[in-house]
């Protein structure tokens, strides 16, 4: 259902006026935090497109991100099947759980590739932006192109050298190597891994 669609009226709240918010990161869809709202949190997150929750220790609203600046930009809610709960698709600015973690859950999720993958590419585009001192992936970037493919050429061949022998350990270090550059580049060049992801799903058709 797109969160244009969403009635609050059409919601099952409970006895005490809420109901439960499963927070998701809208793209890697790791579940980032469980919250409740009330009828006047939900109507602000539709109205500011970033997360309101109602409070049950406090006893008050508050908006996720206020004080810490890690503010959660919604990108779309679903209700379950009997509207008596709502997935909330954001796209977080920053740890969604006050410990300073990225999420409340500790699901050892950083084990998925794919989240790995995610997480590398988004931190190579924070450090494209930023261009932080004493950082490798700044000097590729500063270095320009040509730096980065003779280092994507480098890996490669590394990689296939090590392929040659029978110790597992070098050939997963120079693997880990090639798509470390593999990513840098991509972020160098504009490209998404949902670009990347969509051509592999058309190609598996």
């Amino acid at each position: 259902m797109n969160t244009a669609d969403l009635k609050i009226d059409e919601l099952k709240f409970d006895e005490r006026g809420l109901i439960p918010a499963i927070v998701q990161d809208a793209r890697t869809r790791e579940v980032l935090t469980l919250a409740y709202m009330n009828r006047e949190s939900l109507a602000r997150t539709l109205e500011t497109k970033e997360t309101w929750f109602w409070s049950r220790s406090r006893n008050e609203l508050w908006h996720k991100g206020e004080t810490s600046g890690n503010t959660q930009r919604v990108v779309e809610l679903v209700r379950d099947c009997d509207s008596d709960a709502i997935v909330v698709l954001v796209e977080p600015a920053g740890p969604a759980c006050h410990t300073g973690a990225r999420s409340c859950f500790d699901l050892k999720q950083t084990e998925d590739l794919g989240l790995l993958l995610t997480q590398l590419y988004e931190l190579i585009e924070t450090r494209e932006r930023d261009r932080p001192d004493d950082s490798y992936t700044t000097y590729l970037f500063e270095q320009g192109i040509d730096k980065i493919l003779k280092k994507v050429g480098e890996e490669s061949a590394e990689t296939i050298i090590a392929a040659k022998n029978d110790a597992a350990a070098p050939f997963v270090g120079e693997v880990s190597d090639l798509i470390y550059h593999l990513l840098v580049l991509l972020v160098a060049r504009g490209v998404s891994l949902d670009q990347i992801r969509e051509e592999l799903a058309r190609r598996r058709k």
